[in-house]
């Protein structure tokens, strides 16, 4: 569904570092916050990083209405996130929200969420929003190794979390699309939720169609304003050009050819 743009200046609530390469930022909200959905992104400001020029665009990693708050899942690529992982509590950060459109909520409960590496940024308000209408989703978890694991109790309050790393250091050794419940000879899955590396996407767009199961990607195109205007995030579709940030950034995995 359509967003409505708005922007404020969130108080910074919590800084948290989860690996040497990810951090959790908590944001406190100036007003109440408009009702969001999984899926559904941020542009942050940074200030005072002389190299960074644009907005950086964040998945909506939790959302806390009671608290008024939400979190942001980063990884530290750049001078931008660097600077933003050197905010603390009481500091301010302009972020331009809601942005994009989101995953379907189905109506049933076998459906399956996979992330790899920093896609799993908007997996955990999927599955919150999910157990919160009764629904238990499985969830499948890819990283490099062990260390490079995160909030892995707060998946499994939402539903049964299986678990690949590339080293064999947690769960199943190997990539996300080797793991043993995505080998079955039939899946039953009603539909398949999807973040994370392009490849991965791609192999488990395939592995859904071949048994026919519908899958949800979402696409981490570059994007820099963020509301349709300056067409840098555009992907081809079966239905045309289309705008990451505006009619994404989730599609069904069938509209991108893939």
């Amino acid at each position: 569904m359509p967003a409505v743009k708005r922007t404020g200046n969130f108080t910074v609530v919590r800084n948290t570092d989860l690996t040497p390469r990810h951090f959790l930022l908590e944001l406190l909200a100036p007003q109440k916050l408009p009702e969001m959905f999984p899926g559904q992104f941020v542009q942050v400001l940074v200030e005072n990083s002389p190299s960074t020029f644009l907005r950086r665009p964040f998945s909506i990693h939790h959302l806390d209405t009671k608290e008024n708050t939400i979190r942001l899942l980063i990884q530290v690529k750049g001078d931008g996130t660097r600077k933003l992982r050197q905010l603390r509590p009481g500091e301010s950060v302009n972020l331009l929200f809601p942005l994009g459109n989101s995953f379907p909520i189905p109506e049933r409960s076998d459906v399956l969420l996979i992330g790899g590496g920093c896609g799993v940024a908007p997996l955990l308000f999927l599955a919150m929003s999910l157990h919160g209408k009764g629904i238990s989703p499985s969830i499948l978890i890819g990283a490099r190794s062990k260390k490079d694991l995160f909030e892995l109790e707060e998946y499994r309050k939402c539903g049964n979390v299986y678990i690949t790393t590339e080293d064999g250091s947690e769960g199943e050794k190997g990539l996300v699309t080797d793991h043993s419940i995505l080998q079955k000879e039939k899946l039953t899955w009603t539909a398949i939720c999807c973040c994370g590396p392009d490849a991965m996407m791609r192999s488990v767009a395939a592995i859904a169609r071949s048994h026919g199961i519908r899958c949800e990607v979402s696409l981490e195109n570059l994007m820099a304003c963020g509301f349709g205007v300056c067409l840098c995030c555009i992907t081809p579709t079966t239905s045309g050009n289309q705008r990451v940030c505006m009619e994404g950034p989730v599609f069904e995995a069938g509209m991108l050819g893939w």
